[in-house]
């Protein structure tokens, strides 16, 4: 199974993705994470605000902290080699590791609603 880790700075909640002004950068990782979780990849992000072990628990993401600050994240890492630094991965990076096409990966959740009297 591939694994895809983000290890992202301190925000507010566990995806940045609150508040009255939202950053379409994080709410593209959200929809991006959410479609390969829908696949056999381990998708997972780490906020620092709320899974700090995660940082200390993780040899290579505690060095690189430790080497080049917080400045490197969000720091992403594919089966346990970092490939993306200081920036989120393109959705064509994304599109590389998963096999997923950008289409696929950026996909919005269906949303059903239920019209009043449906059972």
């Amino acid at each position: 199974m591939k694994k895809i880790h983000i290890y992202e700075p301190a925000m507010c909640c566990s995806t940045g993705v609150c508040g009255p002004s939202i950053d379409p950068e994080l709410l593209r990782m959200s929809f991006v994470m959410n479609n390969l979780k829908k696949t056999d990849i381990e998708a997972e992000r780490f906020n620092l605000t709320n899974e700090p072990n995660a940082f200390v628990e993780n040899e290579a993401i505690n060095q690189l902290l430790m080497s080049e600050g917080m400045d490197a994240l969000p720091a992403t890492f594919v089966d346990g080699e970092l490939l993306c630094k200081g920036k989120y991965p393109t959705n064509a990076q994304f599109s590389q590791w998963s096999g997923l096409s950008e289409e696929e990966l950026v996909q919005k959740p269906k949303v059903r609603l239920s019209l009043k009297g449906d059972a």
